[in-house]
């Protein structure tokens, strides 16, 4: 395992978002992030995040520019678990990533703009997109995406899918 220490310069002042202005370092917390391997050795950043005060008396952690929506991941890395998401299942993914199928599903359903709903997540909402969008279940061999449903998010004009074969009666 290949780990890079990042740091700050002693004496740096940090914008917040909502806040003018550039505050103080109040104190820092160590993050670990997982980014893109490096030839075959897993590459994780250990960043030393700082938490500043503001004004009104609040202590707010800065979130490193390069830190991706899920804890634990860079941008790049969810970047490529996303390009491998779509051409493959999830737990294939999984296995050349090293992370967790569920992990994987997470990181698709927060990143993804084609995102509809999720049946293994509850805290999952629509998202506007400019394609059909896919729910995803789980089975017990693989994560699949199946066909969404009417009720999941208004279809794009001429986008709504054609009902397939199987569900015609016969």
């Amino acid at each position: 395992m290949l780990t890079i220490r990042i740091d700050f310069s002693a004496g740096t002042r940090f914008a917040v978002d909502g806040a003018p202005g550039e505050h103080p370092v109040h104190d820092t917390i160590i993050k670990r992030l997982r980014h893109l391997n490096f030839f075959q050795h897993e590459c994780v950043l250990e960043v030393r995040a700082p938490r500043v005060k503001l004004p009104d008396g609040r202590v707010v952690l800065v979130k490193p520019t390069f830190a991706g929506k899920l804890s634990g991941f860079t941008l790049l890395f969810e970047a490529l678990v996303l390009m491998l998401a779509r051409e493959m299942p999830f737990a294939a993914v999984a296995r050349i990533v090293g992370i967790s199928a569920y992990r994987v599903l997470l990181s698709a359903a927060a990143m993804s703009p084609w995102h509809c709903r999720l049946r293994t997540s509850a805290t999952s909402r629509p998202w506007p997109s400019m394609r059909p969008p896919v729910r995803v279940v789980m089975t017990t061999s693989r994560w699949r995406p199946m066909p969404p449903s009417a009720e999941c998010w208004p279809w794009p004009r001429g986008a709504r899918p054609r009902p397939s074969r199987r569900s015609q009666p016969s």
